[in-house]
């Protein structure tokens, strides 16, 4: 969301060229948040265009409508809201089957005791550290310690192999933060990586270095 879309492929030639690990795709439909961004169509070509594996954030109310008409590869994640306040047992299957992982993602005001009913269909946990729909939204106050309750929880109930995944207003210095309570994927949108004035060339060495001390 955050890519020069009419440039597209160049952008995502860049992001792999300097060790991007996942393509974040945000999908959103008008009415679980108010923004409309990408189809299934979009992915469909993210794929054709890139053998990177995708991380898709779906913000919609049926999933199921999305994941029917897009092909998941091995490696790619697929993440649905816990706030949409339903079974996820049939839709984690079906993302398992091709070979990619399903994640919950939570939003800033929801406490980790919401994904009590989904453990064991999960492998990633994304918490959202905005409130979710726009690019550039502002960080929520003191939202960064929940990183480090979301772990404490995952842990205590048996989840210590899921990944936990930090989406939104997501600086150097946030990050690297986050990473020591408890993070592991850090989607670097225009507080990342898309920073203003800056190119990706300069922008991506330095997210992954502050990642990785």
């Amino acid at each position: 969301m955050c890519s020069d879309l009419m440039n597209l492929g160049r952008d995502i030639d860049t992001l792999k060229k300097y060790g991007v690990d996942w393509l974040h795709v945000d999908v959103m439909d008008g009415h679980f948040v108010p923004n409309l961004t990408f189809g299934p169509d979009f992915i469909k070509a993210m794929h054709r265009h890139a053998d990177m594996p995708l991380d898709i954030h779906l913000m919609v109310t049926d999933p199921e409508q999305v994941l029917a008409a897009i092909d998941l590869r091995e490696g790619d994640i697929l993440s649905c809201h816990v706030e949409l306040d339903r079974s996820y047992e049939a839709l984690a299957a079906e993302v398992h089957s091709k070979g990619a992982k399903f994640g919950l993602a939570i939003n800033p005001e929801t406490a980790p005791e919401a994904l009590k009913p989904h453990i064991g269909l999960f492998e990633t946990v994304t918490v959202m550290t905005v409130h979710p729909g726009y690019a550039g939204g502002k960080m929520v106050e003191g939202i960064m310690e929940k990183v480090g309750v979301v772990r404490k929880w995952l842990d205590a109930n048996g989840c210590q192999d899921v990944a936990i995944s930090v989406d939104g207003s997501v600086s150097c210095e946030r990050a690297q933060y986050m990473g020591s309570l408890g993070a592991s994927i850090f989607v670097g949108g225009t507080a990342g990586i898309y920073r203003k004035g800056m190119q990706l060339e300069d922008t991506i060495p330095a997210f992954r270095k502050a990642i990785s001390e």
